[in-house]
């Protein structure tokens, strides 16, 4: 056992993992971090009974709970006996078991439906992206910020990627500063929006393509320069697409992190397919640690009077690869 793992933990977490329901919990969330809402769904029980064995689950440390805003989100603990009793569970688990694979059917349709609502949400706003930023912190300002932060480490960038590109406003917004460069984006009508911005610029040496940002078609260390530009809030796992901006990355150069600080603004998860209402400092400072970037500066630019009501502040990280 680590050290600090008492009897009374180790008790708590066979006992938290001892019932029926509760692996099931475990073994959905094994695959995504779920919303209680969702796990209901997953397991078609009552909120009241789901949130009884997750309550019992979280204090016996087996799963986190994360709270953002009035939406509360669970995940597996990753470190600890607990993590470790979790893991020889679930690989303990028959593949083929019926009740399980009817779960894994119900979380597909989940992840579909996510999916098909985000994906709704891209086409409809594709063409207004680029008003719906000025919403927040200036524009100009974040932009201004963003230049001064991410410089080559020598000269220009060789190859610059743009993770979520977007319109392609990153893209154009460093053109003077790489030699070629490729903005990657899940969503075709983006890519058509961001295609013509770039055209009418000139910009012949930049690419577009689609693809998943956490799953590139990129060898590692293939890019001397990585953005990621008001993108992590939209995923369920915003440290899966740090670690796969690390691994591309070059080591010694630099990766920009542009996204909200937290806020409250429940409109943007309801009605913009938000799925993180912003981050601290320190919580992407310790994502990046843990895929091997250390923190190179930090600014933030302050929510400016749009006249819309619900400005918010915009962070910058810079992170520097290190191993």
């Amino acid at each position: 056992m680590d050290t600090g793992e008492t009897l009374e933990l180790v008790l708590d977490a066979l006992r938290g993992a001892g019932e029926e329901t509760r692996l099931r919990i475990l073994h959905a969330l094994s695959r995504d971090e779920l919303a209680v809402s969702e796990l209901t769904q997953v397991l078609a029980q009552s909120q009241p009974r789901i949130s009884r064995h997750l309550k019992l689950m979280t204090e016996a440390g087996l799963i986190e709970r994360r709270r953002e805003g009035s939406w509360a989100f669970f995940r597996l603990t990753r470190t600890g006996f607990p993590a470790r009793l979790a893991r020889f569970a679930l690989d303990a688990l028959e593949t083929g078991d019926a009740v399980l694979d009817r779960d894994r059917e119900r979380l597909e349709r989940i992840r579909a439906k996510r999916a098909s609502l985000a994906d709704a949400y891209f086409q409809e706003n594709a063409a207004h992206w680029d008003e719906l930023r000025s919403m927040h912190a200036p524009e100009a300002a974040v932009e201004a910020a963003a230049r001064e932060m991410f410089v080559p480490t020598a000269g220009t960038f060789t190859r610059l990627m743009d993770l979520g590109a977007g319109t392609g406003r990153m893209l154009e917004l460093f053109a003077d500063r790489y030699e070629t460069a490729i903005g990657y984006d899940v969503s075709q009508p983006m890519l058509a929006l961001a295609r013509a911005r770039l055209a009418a610029a000139g910009l012949v040496q930049a690419e577009l393509h689609q693809g998943d940002i956490l799953a590139l078609p990129e060898e590692e260390q293939s890019a001397d320069g990585v953005i990621l530009h008001q993108v992590l809030h939209f995923l369920v796992e915003p440290s899966q697409a740090i670690a796969e901006a690390a691994r591309v990355l070059s080591t010694g150069n630099p990766l920009l992190i542009v996204d909200f600080a937290p806020h409250e603004a429940e409109i943007l998860r309801e009605s913009h397919a938000h799925r993180r209402l912003g981050f601290a400092r320190e919580e992407i400072e310790e994502m990046g640690r843990a895929s091997g970037l250390a923190s190179a500066g930090y600014t933030e630019i302050p929510a400016g009077d749009t006249g819309r009501g619900g400005a918010l502040t915009v962070s910058l990280w810079l992170m520097k690869k290190t191993d």
